[in-house]
């Protein structure tokens, strides 16, 4: 049995890195939040402190990890939006108290990860300039650039909730594909918006297939694969039990696991060029 079915810890690779900060993107229905969920879970029994942030419009990463009750949006608080974030005369503040938000709304999951779920705002016209907006940017910078052991953020495609000051202290943007043109070309929309969020970094996991024909076009996007996780009808039975995949082990977890230390690899060699810079 897979150590991610038992819950041993690997504490030799939590000695690599002290902080990870990940955001995993992707079209929808390519499996992103079932990886974001399985890779919280297996670096908190590595020992890191995790943090797993449900920041899409489907709100499903509770499942994932195993959470039988999801918290409540944190958009589902106007009053406390409004009084930290909401001025008088309609302005409002950029830069809102956030530091008690992870204590106050989230929730504790097995394996002690941490999950709070963003919520989604309404957006009249071309954009949304309002104190939820400034409230949700301000949270996100907060745990990111933090000194958060571990954050893992499940991302809608569209990636509207980050900006330049979130994503300093992103160290990889991963985009989950599936086979197929449309996840092609939602990765390079990705990519595209990372570059004008000053995201350095990007790498790719194919998800229910195989890379034989996608990683040639991922790579000349200049995104590199991380590795390919198989379709496992083991996952729509866990799904249909009410159980998070880590909690039922098999091949996918399995390659999740290495995909999650490949992870921890290519960060790690981040760092190192930073340093050496």
């Amino acid at each position: 049995m897979s150590i991610y079915t038992t819950g041993r810890y690997n504490s030799d690779r939590y000695s690599v890195l002290n902080m990870v900060k990940i955001a995993v993107t992707g079209k929808g229905g390519v499996g992103k939040t079932t990886l974001s969920g399985t890779l919280a879970r297996m670096l908190a029994r590595d020992g890191y402190d995790v943090l797993a942030i449900d920041a899409d419009a489907d709100m499903n990463l509770a499942s994932s990890l195993g959470i039988e009750k999801a918290p409540e949006p944190l958009t589902d608080y106007q009053d406390l939006i409004e009084e930290r974030a909401g001025e008088k005369g309609g302005m409002f503040k950029f830069n809102p108290k956030v530091d008690d938000i992870v204590d106050r709304f989230g929730v504790v999951g097995p394996d002690n990860v941490k999950m709070l779920v963003m919520g989604t705002i309404e957006r009249g016209g071309s954009g949304c300039m309002c104190p939820a907006s400034a409230f949700l940017k301000a949270f996100l910078r907060h745990v990111v650039l933090k000194d958060t052991s571990a954050v893992i953020l499940d991302m809608e495609a569209g990636i509207e909730h980050l900006g330049r000051g979130t994503t300093r202290g992103i160290d990889l943007m991963i985009v989950v594909v599936e086979p197929g043109m449309r996840s092609i070309e939602t990765a390079q929309r990705i990519k595209q918006l990372s570059e004008g969020i000053d995201v350095e970094h990007l790498a790719a996991i194919i998800n229910k297939g195989t890379a034989a024909n996608i990683k040639p076009k991922l790579e000349e996007l200049g995104i590199p694969v991380l590795g390919e996780v198989a379709y496992d009808p083991g996952l729509m039975e866990a799904d249909f039990n009410g159980l998070a995949p880590i909690d039922v082990g098999g091949k996918w977890v399995d390659s999740v696991a290495q995909i999650k230390d490949r992870m921890l690899e290519m960060i790690a060699g981040f760092e190192k060029e930073d340093k050496a810079q």
